[in-house]
């Protein structure tokens, strides 16, 4: 009913108003269920910047709001999707298949096994709108879809999910469904490489406590926000552990690399010189901080401030500024460069918060100056006032 072609012109007409607003209207198909109309919308909406690919396609069904929300935008798909090589790759937690269909394109046969039967059809339906003949869908529990299968796979995908009972604990994959540490041998004996996504509130070195033969651990941020973690384990592997850092913009993408506790020389640090770099928030996630420095040839302002420094003007993954003053953090320096005025304000290794700041010295927010508050290599506090370069 609802890929009736009145329905389908009416949520597209509608598509972007509050939705607040159109369920006070009276619902002009009786035969469907407002609600229902009401969640197409919104869902659509929603998919609207994140899944172009959906959004332009006929006769499109979405499922709740939330999990569009929670589903992966087609750009860390299509990231992930650079990641794997094959004839046959199976996703044990499918959802809304947008991983499926760019592991299509790299992949021959893709198996989307998902639990909700509903959801199941649903997928399988606009695959079929989206002109994607090699992704087969299986309804029901992936692990007994898998032991039924009883196949060689060149890639098991799965994206666990937190169950409702873990909400409020320390994030651990145990707590997860699936079980991915439970299971894991048990993946193993049907395939030699394993993609996990988890969502980026993981540590790291928790992950590492739980799993087995990981290989590599990219950690994706689009527009500088972490949106997963993908852990690649390979069967039997026990070397060193890469990390990957990408950062996915409009026009062009930051990516940094190294190697998990391998240092090869200390960090130098140094007090401001002329330019100031702030690494972006997959490599702040990473923990690769005195890697980073040593890499670029960066000095770095204090051990625990994770900002570097520099004379001359590099390329960078991260944000990079030109510093016009640096000045201790005293009461006489803050009314004569910063009280009542507006300025961006970020804070690395100082006690105060940026609301704190903001309130205590009158700044507004906003701008073309960027205020560094932060601790340098003499333990000093010190305020950096700066125009952005990138």
């Amino acid at each position: 009913m609802i890929l009736n072609i009145e329905i389908q012109e009416f949520i597209e007409k509608n598509i972007g108003l509050p939705i607040s607003k159109l369920a006070l209207q009276k619902n002009p198909f009786p035969n469907v269920d407002w609600i229902v109309v009401l969640n197409q919308i919104e869902a659509k909406t929603k998919a609207k910047d994140k899944l172009p690919n959906w959004f332009s396609a006929k006769n499109i069904i979405y499922p709740s709001k939330l999990s569009i929300e929670q589903t992966s935008s087609e750009k860390t798909a299509s990231y992930k999707a650079s990641i794997v090589s094959g004839e046959r790759l199976i996703d044990l937690t499918g959802g809304f298949g947008v991983d499926d269909y760019y592991f299509a394109k790299k992949i021959t046969s893709v198996s989307h096994c998902e639990i909700n039967p509903e959801l199941s059809y649903l997928v399988k339906h606009n695959f079929e709108q989206l002109n994607v003949p090699n992704i087969t869908c299986y309804a029901g529990d992936s692990l007994v879809t898998l032991k039924t299968l009883n196949s060689k796979w060149d890639w098991i995908y799965i994206d666990p999910s937190r169950r409702n009972d873990a909400k409020g604990k320390v994030f651990m994959l145990k707590d997860c469904l699936p079980n991915v540490p439970e299971n894991l041998n048990f993946y193993f004996n049907n395939s030699n490489a394993i993609m996990i996504k988890t969502a980026p509130l993981l540590d790291l070195s928790a992950g590492l406590l739980e799993l087995q033969n990981v290989k590599t651990i990219h950690i994706v941020a689009l527009e500088n926000e972490v949106k997963e973690l993908v852990w690649e384990l390979h069967r039997g592997y026990t070397g060193k552990i890469n990390i990957k850092t990408i950062n996915l913009l409009k026009d062009r993408s930051e990516t940094f690399d190294f190697i998990l506790d391998y240092q090869t020389k200390l960090p130098v640090f140094g007090l401001p010189q002329k330019y100031l770099y702030e690494p972006n928030s997959a490599i702040m996630k990473s923990g690769g901080f005195d890697q980073v420095g040593t890499f670029y040839n960066l000095n770095k302002l204090h051990k625990h401030s994770h900002l570097y420094t520099s004379d001359h003007l590099i390329s960078f993954p991260g944000r990079v500024f030109e510093i016009q003053n640096a000045i201790p953090y005293s009461k006489t320096e803050m009314k004569m460069y910063l009280e009542n005025t507006k300025a961006n304000i970020t804070t690395r290794n100082f006690p105060d918060t940026v609301e704190g700041i903001r309130k205590k010295w009158k700044i507004k927010e906003g701008g073309n100056v960027y205020c560094f508050f932060t601790t340098d290599q003499n333990n000093q506090k010190i305020v950096l006032i700066c125009t952005k370069i990138k």
